[in-house]
């Protein structure tokens, strides 16, 4: 790898995947659709190319592309998610030329309601999404693996810097809004946002194209007990309110038509119960060893 094209280098993941790259030595070029992503790349050792995944420009004299940018925000329409995840990748596959694409995808793929435990890359999409974003993530993951991309699937990004998943419980905190699900005790995987670099370098050197990698921590979690730890870095107490899992899965029935429900069907599909997936696949094939554990992640997010 020398020359490199990063999509999503202004957010959270690409915001650890540039320096990363360019420690390697590697050129580094990321897309940037306005001027504050343009400074905020500038910044990392990237250089700008201005342009969104509507209107990207050409990407020949690259070796490898890492597809970072996705539209996360579980309450916008359907219409919005397909036009940014599902045909926006369809655009990066198409204007890569003979580059390696690392896609990065997501365990919510998987999601049909119901937990998901200790799944491989074996186990199928569901028959029905829970919602706009696992399914055009879902749709995009189709078509990378079809034009021969590698895709990496972390589950439940989290670090120093998070800019979505933290901040989004954080505010629902101190709205008075949250509360756990069932009492919050059950399994989840998770991964630190240096480890998921770690796991897209390593496809880039080593991946099959056209396969599937899951990358998480280690061994699974408590779920209440990494929240709790991860809202303490922030000094911040969820309290012990919870609802019982019953309650809040009538509560996504009765309000999936309005647009900005109290819990979407994505969340409860994604928090709710244990979401579980199993790595040995990249530790097998990659060399994977997720080297920054869950205890140096907290360490560093409380001395941010």
């Amino acid at each position: 790898m020398k020359r490199a094209f990063v999509t999503g280098g202004s957010g959270f993941l690409g915001g650890r995947l540039i320096p990363a790259l360019r420690a390697r030595g590697i050129e580094v070029s990321a897309l940037a659709r306005s001027d504050s992503s343009a400074a905020a790349v500038a910044a990392l050792g990237a250089t700008p190319v201005r342009g969104d995944l509507e209107q990207l420009p050409a990407l020949a004299g690259y070796d490898t592309v890492f597809h970072c940018a996705a539209h996360t925000d579980q309450w916008d329409p359907v219409d919005v998610h397909m036009r940014i995840n599902a045909l926006g990748t369809k655009r990066v596959l198409a204007a890569v030329g003979s580059a390696r694409v690392i896609h990065v995808g997501t365990e919510a793929v998987l999601a049909d309601g119901r937990a998901i435990v200790r799944a491989d890359e074996t186990r199928p999409l569901p028959g029905k999404a829970m919602g706009a974003y696992p399914l055009t993530k879902g749709l995009a993951e189709q078509a990378a693996v079809a034009a021969g991309a590698i895709v990496v699937r972390p589950r439940f990004i989290w670090g120093r810097g998070d800019t979505s998943v933290l901040p989004e419980i954080i505010e629902q905190v101190r709205a008075g809004k949250f509360a756990w699900i069932g009492g919050g005790h059950y399994l989840t995987s998770t991964c630190h946002v240096d480890n998921v670099v770690e796991g897209m370098l390593l496809a880039a050197d080593r991946g099959t194209p056209g396969e599937i990698y899951f990358l998480t921590d280690g061994a699974p979690v408590d779920f209440r007990d990494f929240i709790t730890k991860l809202l303490a870095t922030q000094g911040v107490d969820a309290g012990t309110r919870s609802l019982p899992r019953w309650l809040v899965r009538a509560t996504v029935a009765l309000t999936s038509w309005m647009k900005r429900p109290p819990i979407t069907r994505t969340a409860f599909a994604l928090i709710a119960h244990e979401v579980t997936v199993d790595d040995t696949k990249a530790r097998r094939e990659l060399g994977y060893t997720s080297a920054k554990s869950i205890d140096a992640g907290l360490a560093e997010m409380r001395s941010q």
